[in-house]
């Protein structure tokens, strides 16, 4: 991974808090609502992670395979994900 590991590794421990923290909201039966913002925000931050990781991917890997027979491999990668992110 080529992206800037501390920022994405402090990303995920963020989200991975704010789904314990969902669990206790979902265990102690709060508000609906409120769990469902909170759920919003986990999203928000993944996003963010898989953002950077794609940037970093983008910037290295596949510009590194352009000069290889891979290039066209690395460019379909993207494009899967690409579709996967469209689709929600």
């Amino acid at each position: 991974m080529r992206s800037d590991r501390e920022k994405v590794v402090q990303m995920l421990k963020t989200a991975r808090g704010q789904v314990d923290g969902l669990i206790k909201m979902v265990d102690e039966d709060r508000y609906c609502v409120d769990i469902s913002h909170q759920i919003l925000a986990v999203q928000a931050i993944l996003r963010r992670v898989n953002k950077e990781i794609l940037h970093g991917h983008l910037n290295h890997c596949v510009k590194e395979a352009f000069t290889t027979e891979i290039a066209q491999e690395k460019i379909d990668e993207v494009m899967a994900i690409v579709d996967q992110l469209l689709k929600g």
